[in-house]
């Protein structure tokens, strides 16, 4: 008898579990959302990053078709080879020589605008100009600036430097217009973040005495952690793959000196038409982005203050 009635109950306590938890059921409708996203990734990001690793490892004829399998062998011939040591020399170089000037000017000019001063609204549209500027048309108004003879910076210095000629200047001169093209929007998030920062916090330690200095380093950077983090990021992402520039100021001359691995792998690829070269270039320079990425994100745990 307890025996049957213990059975019961069990059902009854199963048939009570059923009905409290909901059936679910399977809808094809929300992937149906993400399709076109996946269809984009998959076509314009993961298939060609598969072809390049692939590409990176064989032997690939004028038309970049693969035709022989060759393993490692192309990796092991570009850190043979001079010229690419020397691309990866002066990309190393050039990273810091932007990222480092854009950031310290974007922020400079960010806590200018920032002051309650007369005509703010005029100096925000002047410093994020640049931000508006393709890479092209400036290289072609820089180079009529860096022109040695009727270049306007050599009238106002009153020299006759070969700023885009001279293995000495040239890559100072790409880096120049860089850092002016960065400015901009390096300027325009810094100045957002700033403007994140509550104005009692900045009261406050005035009541209590703090200087400039104090606010800037007590008080604004921390507060504008997140923010300057993103822009240290973007910033040094953005410096290694900068190319436009180089290709219309200098096209990686003269004699390599501005022949950075962005420039290489194009000069690989479209005046050498070696694609097998081009893609394990392209493969070390991904891995030489993993690599600082993960770097920063390391260093994001310590140095970021999120509010």
């Amino acid at each position: 008898m307890e025996q049957t009635l213990n059975i019961e109950k069990s059902k009854n306590e199963e048939k009570e579990l059923e009905y409290k938890l909901p059936k679910i059921k399977f809808s094809y409708i929300p992937y149906l959302y993400i399709l076109p996203s996946i269809a984009l990734f998959v076509t314009f990001v993961y298939y060609p990053f598969i072809r390049t690793i692939y590409l990176s490892m064989a032997l690939t004829n004028s038309r970049g078709k693969a035709v022989e399998f060759l393993g490692l062998e192309n990796y092991l011939e570009i850190f043979k080879s001079p010229e690419f040591l020397n691309s990866l020399k002066i990309t190393f170089k050039f990273v810091p020589m932007i990222a480092i000037p854009s950031i310290i000017i974007g922020f400079i000019l960010a806590i200018l605008a920032n002051n309650k001063v007369k005509g703010r609204t005029a100096y925000e549209v002047m410093f994020a100009m640049p931000m508006a500027v393709a890479s092209a048309p400036a290289a072609i108004m820089w180079s009529m600036i860096f022109h040695p003879t009727i270049g306007i910076l050599n009238y106002i210095l009153n020299k006759e430097i070969g700023w885009l000629t001279d293995e000495r200047w040239a890559l100072i001169a790409v880096a120049v217009v860089t850092i002016w093209l960065n400015i901009g929007i390096n300027f325009i998030f810094l100045l957002t973040g700033l403007k994140s920062v509550p104005q009692e916090i900045y009261e406050s330690s005035e009541i209590d005495g703090a200087g400039f200095f104090q606010k800037l380093f007590k008080i604004t950077l921390p507060m504008v952690s997140p923010t300057l983090f993103f822009v240290v990021f973007i910033n040094i992402i953005s410096s290694f793959q900068a190319f436009g520039q180089v290709k219309l100021l200098t096209g990686g001359g003269p004699g390599n000196s501005t022949n950075v691995l962005v420039h290489s792998i194009y000069r690989e690829a479209f005046l050498n038409n070696r694609f097998d070269i081009a893609s394990a270039e392209s493969i070390v320079l991904f891995l030489i982005m993993l690599v600082v990425t993960l770097i920063q994100f390391r260093f994001e745990k310590k140095g970021v203050h999120y509010q």
